[in-house]
Order: structure tokens, then C-alpha cells, then sequence
């Protein structure tokens, strides 16, 4: 009786080194697969390279309309203009409402105020396709159009 207990303690022992063994080799795959899969999403976004942000859009009042932008430009409430403080003057952007998926093409001619935490604030010709000039807030998508173009 006392053999077959010592025999059956060993029996146990080696299976929990078995489970162990089982279990450290199972996660070693499973890192694996996951560095595999993040690599592949780091070159996914290095071909892309497309700057995306999300906020919260506003429009122009009309008391600006006829003043000076920052890049020298005149502001009429009819054009297809943005401000923006976290991308560059003269970029064209794509703006899609998050509510009704309206898009919109527009330039970013201007600054906000520095403490204003809107991501853009558009004329009120761009703020009228993506629908929400009654709701005078809205939240948006905002995608850099890299060599964007005029047709004229």
C-alpha cells in the first residue's frame, strides 16, 4: 500500500509538470501570434500615414465675416473654410458630422482662441451641409487630405 501511494504521488507530480509545461508553451504561442499581429498593424499604419482626429466642431458667428484670417485670407461665411489649432494653415481636411455622416471639404485658414478645446470651428457654408447649424455643436471626424487640389 505505501509503494502505491509513493507511486501514485509520482504519477501526480509529473502531471502537474506536464499541465505546467502545457500551459507555458500555450502562452509563448499565444505571445507570439499577438507580436505578430501588432507588427503587422505597425506597418499597416506606416503605409497609411493619414492624420484622423475626432471632436467637437462649432461654426463662425457672422460678426467675423469680412475680417482677416491667419493666413491673410478675408472670412466669408459662403467659402469652405475651417479654423483649427492642432494642424497646419492652408491644410484641406475631410470633416464627416458623427451623427448623420455628412462630409464636408474644407481649408483651415484660421486659429481659434487658445483656450477653446473645439477641435474646428467652420464657416457657416460648411457647418450648413453637415447639417447642424440649428444644433450649433457637433461632433466630427477630422481626416488630413494630403495632396488635395482644387478643380476649378
Amino acid at each position: 500500500l505505501r509503494i502505491l501511494l509513493q507511486y501514485l504521488f509520482k504519477i501526480k507530480e509529473l502531471f502537474i509538470i506536464l499541465l505546467l509545461l502545457h500551459f507555458s508553451f500555450v502562452n509563448v504561442q499565444a505571445q507570439k501570434k499577438i507580436h505578430y499581429s501588432h507588427k503587422t498593424s505597425i506597418a499597416k499604419a506606416e503605409a497609411k500615414k493619414s492624420i484622423i482626429k475626432y471632436g467637437a466642431a462649432s461654426f463662425y458667428a457672422k460678426k467675423f465675416n469680412g475680417r482677416e484670417t491667419a493666413n491673410g485670407e478675408i472670412y466669408s461665411s459662403a467659402k469652405y473654410t475651417a479654423a483649427c489649432n492642432v494642424l497646419p494653415l492652408n491644410t484641406w481636411i475631410k470633416v464627416t458630422n458623427l451623427r448623420n455622416d455628412k462630409i464636408v471639404i474644407v481649408k483651415i485658414n484660421d486659429r481659434l482662441h487658445p483656450k477653446n478645446k473645439r477641435l474646428v470651428d467652420l464657416s457657416r457654408a460648411a457647418a450648413q451641409q453637415l447639417g447642424y447649424v440649428s444644433r450649433g455643436l457637433t461632433r466630427v471626424k477630422v481626416e488630413v487630405l494630403e495632396n488635395f487640389q482644387v478643380g476649378m
